[in-house]
C-alpha cells in the first residue's frame, strides 16, 4: 500500500500536481476479504469490485468496516437493484436506461448514489463505455436524475495507448468540469497511473500493484 502512495506522491509532484488531488481507489476484485480487511487495517477505506454478487458477499462479510464501495466493472441491467441499495459509487454508467434504474431504484434513505460516466476513449469494441462525441448528452441527463449525482468520467484505455489519448480524456473532462460541477476523472490503474495523473486523473483505480495478480475470477456477475 505504501509503495502505492509513493508512486502517486512521486507522478503528482513531476507534473506539478498535489498528491492529495488524487485518491486511491483499492480495486479488490477477486480477491478474499480478509485482504480487504488488512488493507483497511493499513488506512484504505474505498474499494472497488467488478461483480456485484462478489461484492455483496465481501459487504457481508465485512459489515463491521466503515467502508465505501465502488463498482467499477460493467453493470448488467437485472443487476440495477443491488448496485443501487449496496453501492455508494458506480464508475460505468454508458447508457441513459441503466442510469434512470439507478436513479429510481436508489432508497431515499440513502445519500445519492455517486456515479461516473464511462467514457470508450480507444473506440474498442469489447470494451464498454459511450463515444466521446456522446458523453457530454450522456453527462447532462443523468445529472438531472434525482438520486444521483454525477461527479465524472472514467475510462479504461487500451493496454500501451499514447499519453495523448489519455490527455484527449483529461480535455474533455475539463470542458465539462464547470458546466455539470464535475470533480472526478477515474482513469489510471497499476501499469499506467502515472501517464493517467500527468492528464489529470483524480482517482486511480490499482487492484495488482496492491493486493497481487488476481485470484481465480469467480463466475457471477
Amino acid at each position: 500500500m505504501q509503495a502505492v502512495k509513493s508512486r502517486i506522491d512521486a507522478a503528482s509532484r513531476a507534473c506539478g500536481r498535489d498528491p492529495r488531488t488524487v485518491r486511491l481507489l483499492a480495486v479488490s476484485k477477486t480477491h478474499a476479504p480478509e485482504r480487504v480487511r488488512e488493507a483497511c487495517a493499513a488506512g484504505q477505506r474505498a474499494f472497488g469490485e467488478n461483480y456485484v454478487q462478489e461484492a455483496l458477499d465481501k459487504m457481508a462479510a465485512l459489515a463491521d468496516l466503515p467502508l465505501e464501495w465502488h463498482l467499477v466493472g460493467p453493470l448488467q441491467s437485472n443487476k440495477t437493484r443491488a448496485a443501487a441499495e449496496r453501492f455508494d459509487w458506480v464508475h460505468t454508467i454508458d447508457r441513459e436506461k441503466v442510469a434512470r434504474r439507478l436513479s429510481e431504484q436508489r432508497p431515499a434513505d440513502l445519500a445519492p448514489l455517486q456515479v461516473l460516466v464511462q467514457v470508450n476513449v480507444s473506440g474498442e469494441a469489447s470494451k464498454s463505455g459511450v463515444a466521446p462525441a456522446g458523453v457530454a448528452a450522456l453527462a447532462r441527463a443523468v445529472s438531472s436524475m434525482p438520486r444521483l449525482r454525477l461527479r465524472g468520467l472514467m475510462a479504461i484505455p487500451e493496454p500501451g495507448a499514447p499519453a495523448e489519448r489519455y490527455h484527449e480524456l483529461g480535455a474533455l473532462y475539463e470542458r465539462l468540469r464547470a458546466e455539470l460541477d464535475f470533480d472526478t476523472l477515474s482513469l489510471g490503474m497499476s501499469d499506467d497511473m502515472e501517464t493517467a495523473i500527468a492528464a489529470g486523473s483524480t482517482m486511480v483505480r490499482i487492484g495488482t500493484a496492491i493486493f497481487g495478480e488476481r485470484a481465480k475470477v469467480r463466475d457471477a456477475a
